[in-house]
């Protein structure tokens, strides 16, 4: 027993001398066949510059469009933000019969009274709950003087919260306060247009300013950015001014009452309203729209005509978010056209050189090539060529939404997903627009390649 032996098995050769096929393709053969591809893009310099240059323009247009697509619904939202997301803004609005009978001058002189009345304010702050505040206005169009100089602005007559109600900043000074308010003190707080016309080299600051026949001591200027396009269109005035200036609402009531005389085509016109705006501060933003729906039933009930407005900023965000959506879509569809041009133009190329190429198809294949690898050197190509117009078109992407920006002062925003979508895109393209050509130059069959002159 001690003679038997056992046998071993045998070990089978190490496979540490061969290299690891990457995906079909050895590491050796697929640089070779990507040297080949990119000789083969420089042998054809012009064309494939042109190629690449329809990649290039889709992916900058694809950025350059969400680009200024963004900005714009960028400034829209921020619009309605200023006014304020728990905010319910009312309006006075002379009911469309009246306003066309003085415009044609049908009818006598009369007085015309409409708008927003103390009491539906009263009955608002009493009856919704979750109603915190509530900042009444009354606007007054006037002349308004220092010494020689004069400008017609509109005068709002409003609370001490106003400014923070509607995002507004001070430039210099302060607005007036509430004690000023339960005086009817004569302080005002000028806008920086009004500021600019009365006061072109001095300080406002400390001085005064005369309206009618009173004099207002200047306690604060408001930066000229808080007056947006937005903002001069909430003017109770049928006309508003394209600047602004506060005074107490108490002192407004006092020295110019309610009632308003204005020049109509069948002569003079008064007109009686007791506020033209009031800004409804809501506690929570979840209960504004809810509210929103409640003030309008209830000055249903109190109006006959409607002669108000009502405006939900939370409404109007939401419906401008949906609204950029929408545009944005369509702006990528728009610009995304351009990528599908050039990707055709790539599958155009490509195809353009399998027909000059195919006797050194044919060369390759009788040399032991396979079809793996046809198809791997003209991908390689069409991946190339998007894959550096991609790169060209995110930065002239990029470059182009900042020289609008600069030279036009459009609002533009870049946000990190459109470049990564339009490169993504164009590499895809590549893939896709250079399958069937590299399919195409694969299946042919080397003997008659051969024979191809």
């Amino acid at each position: 027993m001690s003679d038997l032996t056992v046998d071993t098995p045998v070990q089978p050769r190490s496979n540490a001398g061969r290299q690891k096929p990457l995906n079909g393709v050895n590491l050796v053969r697929f640089k070779k066949i990507t040297q080949v591809g990119i000789k083969s893009i420089f042998s054809h310099g012009l064309r494939s510059m042109l190629t690449v240059l329809g990649i290039v323009i889709g992916v900058a247009a694809v950025i350059a469009m969400l680009a200024v697509s963004e900005g714009a619904s960028y400034e829209a939202q921020q619009q309605f933000r200023d006014l304020g997301a728990s905010n319910i803004l009312l309006k006075s609005v002379k009911p469309a019969e009246v306003e066309e009978n003085s415009r044609q001058g049908f009818g006598p002189p009369q007085a015309v009274v409409y708008g927003l009345t103390n009491a539906d304010i009263t009955t608002i702050r009493d009856t919704i709950p979750g109603v915190s505040n509530v900042i009444s206005s009354r606007i007054v169009k006037k002349n308004v003087w220092n010494l020689g100089i004069n400008t017609n602005t509109d005068v709002v007559g409003t609370t001490v919260d106003y400014p923070v109600s509607r995002n507004y900043n001070l430039r210099a000074g302060r607005f007036f306060s509430q004690a000023e308010v339960r005086d009817h003190a004569n302080v005002v707080v000028l806008s920086d247009e009004v500021a600019n016309a009365l006061f072109p080299i001095d300080n406002p600051i400390g001085q005064s300013i005369k309206i009618d026949s009173d004099y207002y001591n200047v306690v604060g200027i408001m930066e000229s950015e808080g007056f947006s396009n937005l903002g001069q269109s909430q003017a109770g005035s049928s006309n508003a001014a394209p600047s602004r200036i506060f005074i107490p609402f108490t002192a407004s009531k006092s020295r110019f009452g309610e009632t308003t005389m204005r020049q109509t085509a069948g002569g003079m016109e008064s007109e009686t309203v007791e506020l033209h705006e009031a800004i409804i501060q809501i506690e929570g933003q979840e209960s504004v729209i809810e509210v929103g729906e409640i003030i309008e039933q209830i000055l249903q009930r109190r109006h006959k005509e409607v002669d108000y407005e009502i405006e939900v900023p939370l409404a109007l965000l939401r419906q401008a978010e949906e609204s950029a959506l929408r545009d944005q879509i369509v702006a990528g569809a728009i610009a995304g056209i351009s990528l599908l041009v050039g990707g055709i133009g790539i599958m155009n190329i490509m195809l353009a050189s399998v027909t000059e190429r195919t006797r050194e198809i044919g060369i390759r294949r009788a040399m032991g090539a396979k079809k793996r690898d046809i198809i791997t050197q003209f991908l390689v190509e069409a991946v190339i060529l998007s894959g550096v117009g991609g790169v060209i078109g995110v930065v002239l992407g990029v470059v182009i939404p900042i020289i609008i920006s600069i030279f036009w002062g459009m609002t533009t925003i870049v946000t990190p997903i459109a470049p990564i979508l339009a490169f993504s895109i164009s590499a895809m393209i590549g893939v896709i627009f250079g399958i069937y050509p590299s399919m195409r130059a694969a299946d042919m069959d080397p003997v008659e390649a051969l024979r191809h002159e």
